[in-house]
């Protein structure tokens, strides 16, 4: 019997050592962390690193080693990063691009290899609907969302006659596509503009003279900071009200672009001042560990990591049978900074969706406050396009 006993602690030992002396799992971020855009990719980033440091290292109690590169917003730059993400370091789950058009370029041959990749931002319609794939995971929304509550919201508060603007590349289309899905009123016109554009003079001399009563833009980063201060700059931001979805209106961007943005309602499916305790919690230990409100992307940074993390702990950490670990995201059994979140047939999210207004506050700072919950449990509409089983 002793014998017995002391072989079995001995056994527990082993098993013990062998799992301290396991590999963590390695999990890529391919992101934008340089040109004007590169405070997005450095949000997500941040929020992802946050809950690895909120565990010690670990994601579900299972240590990881986050590998970060900056595809510098180019598709053949971030394809270079994934291959030596998967061939040398062995890479088996992925995460991070901003970028639709990155997305597309780098998602389908990733999951082809056996790499589960959840997205923390970009989620084109073609990767939701005919180019789904069970290796494919959206934690954010599906890009048409948060335009489609601004059709809804726009449409409900009487504007008749709206101008659209947004960079000619697979989220401009699909964001201005979802706003209209849901907008009842006439368009005034309809422009797609360079991605990265800086300058947009001629834009808004053509936006003045087709006298629309309102705006509705996706402009993200740099690009949105550019229009906003040379829309204010021309004055038409006191007769035109603007509109977009929250990319065009983050944290970060409202600092520097102030009281040109005041009273602009934006689509959001998140806001820092969402009461629920995984939220205030999140806002809380970001603030302290950055200095800075989170923005929307550092909350699905966030939100990937905590989801990717539920998923490792199911799994037991096992990522070479990915079976277990696909079941294990599907379930979603994580605590959401959104308050609930589930997953659709087509692995994107099914969650509430919000109207905010930017405002200063108190302290003098530019922030979001959230107005309404315009859809509830919203999905997408590219779900019986998607041929998952």
């Amino acid at each position: 019997m002793k014998r017995q006993l002391i072989a079995g602690m001995i056994t527990a030992l082993l098993v013990a050592g062998h799992a301290l002396a396991a590999e963590p799992v390695k999990i890529g971020m391919i992101t934008t962390l340089s040109t004007k855009a590169g405070y997005l990719g450095e949000e997500i980033r941040d929020g992802f690193q946050l809950a690895i440091d909120q565990e010690g290292g670990r994601l579900g109690g299972v240590p990881v080693a986050l590998l970060v590169d900056d595809d510098g917003r180019k598709p053949e730059r971030a394809r270079q990063i994934a291959d030596r993400f998967i061939k040398r370091d062995g890479v088996k789950i992925m995460t991070g691009i901003v970028f639709s058009n990155v997305a597309i370029a780098v998602v389908p041959k990733v999951v082809r290899q056996e790499v589960i990749y959840v997205s923390a931002n970009a989620g084109p319609s073609l990767l939701a609907g005919k180019g789904c794939h069970e290796n494919y995971f959206n934690v954010a929304y599906q890009n048409d969302n948060l335009d489609e509550v601004v059709g809804r919201y726009v449409t409900d508060a009487g504007f008749k006659n709206v101008y659209l603007l947004a960079p000619n590349y697979p989220a401009g289309k699909d964001h201005l596509g979802g706003f209209k899905r849901y907008y009842e009123g006439a368009i005034a016109g309809e422009v797609y503009t360079k991605l990265g554009q800086s300058d947009y003079a001629a834009e808004i001399a053509a936006l003045r003279a087709a006298r629309p009563d309102g705006v509705f833009f996706f402009l993200p980063g740099g690009m949105g900071i550019n229009f906003l201060k040379q829309y204010a700059q021309a004055g038409l931001n006191r007769t035109i009200p603007v509109f977009g979805p929250a990319f065009s209106f983050d944290e970060r961007l409202l600092q520097a672009v102030k009281d040109a943005a005041i009273g602009v309602k934006n689509g959001s499916q998140w806001c820092h001042d969402l009461d629920n305790p995984a939220n205030r919690q999140f806002v809380a230990a970001f603030k302290k560990a950055y200095g800075r409100t989170p923005t929307l992307y550092a909350s699905q940074g966030y939100d990937a990591a905590r989801l990717i993390g539920s998923a490792l702990k199911q799994a037991g950490g096992n990522v070479d049978g990915l079976d277990a670990l696909r079941n294990a995201i599907r379930r979603a059994d994580f605590a959401t900074v959104r308050g609930k979140f589930s997953f659709s047939a087509n692995q994107h999210p099914v969650q509430d969706i919000y109207i905010r207004e930017v405002v200063k506050d108190a302290g003098g700072h530019y922030t979001n406050r959230t107005v309404e919950a315009v859809f509830k449990d919203h999905a997408n509409v590219y779900v019986e396009e998607c041929k998952l089983k």
